[in-house]
């Protein structure tokens, strides 16, 4: 072992906290993580991807329910149990949760559960005066709710993403704060389990990173399902008005005011580093975010980053990718890999659902990058159509002398699948013209994204 109590310590036991440990120890080196949460899991499924995705199903299959009068079905009211649908989102979380915690047990490598921060840059200061050190260092700490914009905010009270997974009863209206993921899949939670909802959003449009056809498809499924969305917001104040909270916001040069029951806060997430102590191990940050190359290093060579703490993008599978490529160049310094963002994925679980992969016309536009795109609405789709799931198309992005695809948007039923078909596609460099040619079984959703590949073949072989 040297000088070193470890040769591999991973600070946070989330998804790329764990990646990285069991790919360490599997590679023969002596790990440890140490998890200062009070619960084993990490994000995902403790706060995060499941127990939110559990809710979200509930709420689509009761809105569905509620519909199927246009299939010609009579289901007659359909109330909910709101007790019950929490208990069973704790039953899953508690299921996934679990299966984590055996893992992070597991004899392959130590746990150590408690906060550290750096004493110095190979050293971890526990609270409990036990000091570890170790040869490298992983940080995958993950992220926390965001502070509130406004002390008025802070003092009126919000509902946090975390909060909202505890709920015992519902309010009867809510104002969301925010147009990010976060933030529209609770709305529209919220929404289909009978309260009256708000969203107010300080940029032009919801989902931002998106592009515009996106956001628009989005937000006029909302308006339909009697969701009220305001854009180009800025909030002035927050007060307290008996049993009401009222939002104070200036819109089109005009000051408005909202009221409800509840305030959510949906705006975004911050990266949890506060407590580190980097500054002893000489890692730089930018607004709280660790900032690493292409091979997952901080600016301390030794020290690696993964996860929601670094950024760019919170998403699980990245996570993991950066906990396995951060593990890997430990492992293997001398033949060190990069991350790939070529194909980034991003998927907001609404109803239509909004996916994307690789290049956005967005990005395109911004980076100068020259392509192709054409589009195909759901409404005029056969499967989506015996559906009546109309909201929505697909997008395709490629190279316009190659045919190589860049990028795909799915906005419309089933999105979050629909997309890995062009996931899979970008991953072994079709072009439009084999996308096009691939059998697609007919009627499926799936063989809606012939349409585009059609197009665009067609405008290259011109």
């Amino acid at each position: 072992m040297g000088e070193y109590d470890f040769e591999v310590a991973v600070i946070g036991g989330g998804s790329a906290g764990y990646a990285t440990a069991r790919t360490t120890a599997g590679g023969g080196r002596r790990t440890v993580v140490i998890e200062g949460g009070g619960e084993l899991g990490g994000l995902c499924i403790l706060r995060g991807c499941m127990p939110t995705k559990a809710l979200l199903h509930a709420a689509d299959v009761r809105h569905q329910a509620r519909r199927s009068g246009v299939w010609g079905l009579e289901p007659g009211e359909v109330g909910f149990d709101f007790p019950a649908v929490m208990r069973r989102k704790a039953a899953m979380v508690e299921e996934f949760a679990s299966y984590r915690r055996g893992q992070l047990q597991d004899s392959r490598f130590k746990l150590i559960r408690g906060p550290a921060r750096f004493r110095d840059p190979h050293t971890l200061q526990l609270d409990n005066g036990q000091a570890v050190t170790a040869e490298h260092i992983m940080i995958s700490t993950g992220s926390r709710v965001a502070n509130l914009p406004q002390p008025s905010l802070a003092k009126l009270g919000c509902i946090t993403s975390d909060d909202a997974l505890r709920l015992e009863s519902l309010p009867r209206s809510i104002i969301v704060l925010g147009g990010g993921a976060v933030a529209l899949e609770f709305a529209q939670f919220f929404a289909r389990f009978d309260v009256a909802v708000t969203v107010l959003q300080r940029s032009p449009r919801i989902l931002k990173a998106f592009d515009d056809d996106v956001a628009a498809e989005v937000e006029a499924a909302f308006r339909a399902e009697g969701i009220s969305v305001h854009t180009g917001c800025s909030l002035i104040d927050a007060q307290q008005d008996g049993n009401e909270k009222v939002i104070v916001y200036e819109r089109d040069g005009g000051q408005h005011k909202v009221r409800a029951e509840a305030v959510f806060h949906g705006l975004g997430r911050s990266p949890n580093t506060g407590s580190l102590a980097l500054e002893n191990a000489g890692v730089e940050t930018e607004r709280g975010r660790i900032l690493c190359d292409a091979h997952m290093r901080t600016s301390a060579p030794h020290i690696f980053a993964g996860g929601d703490c670094t950024g760019p993008h919170e998403i699980v599978h990245i996570a993991v990718q950066q906990g396995e490529i951060a593990a890997h160049n430990i492992l293997h310094p001398a033949e060190p890999r990069p991350m790939d963002y070529r194909m980034l994925i991003s998927v907001v679980f609404t109803d239509p659902q909004a996916a994307t992969v690789g290049l956005t016309e967005k990005a395109a536009k911004a980076q100068g990058i020259p392509c192709l795109t054409a589009s195909y609405p759901f409404n005029d789709h056969g499967k989506s159509i015996i559906m009546e799931a109309m909201h929505g198309f697909v997008k395709l992005l490629c190279d316009p002398e190659s045919g190589e695809i860049l990028g795909g948007v799915c906005v419309g039923p089933m999105g979050g699948e629909l997309i890995h078909e062009i996931v899979t596609a970008m991953a072994k460099r079709m072009t439009v013209a084999e996308l096009a040619a691939t059998p697609h079984y007919h009627p499926t959703l799936a063989e809606i994204w012939t349409y585009p590949a059609d197009a665009l073949t067609e405008e290259i072989t011109r």
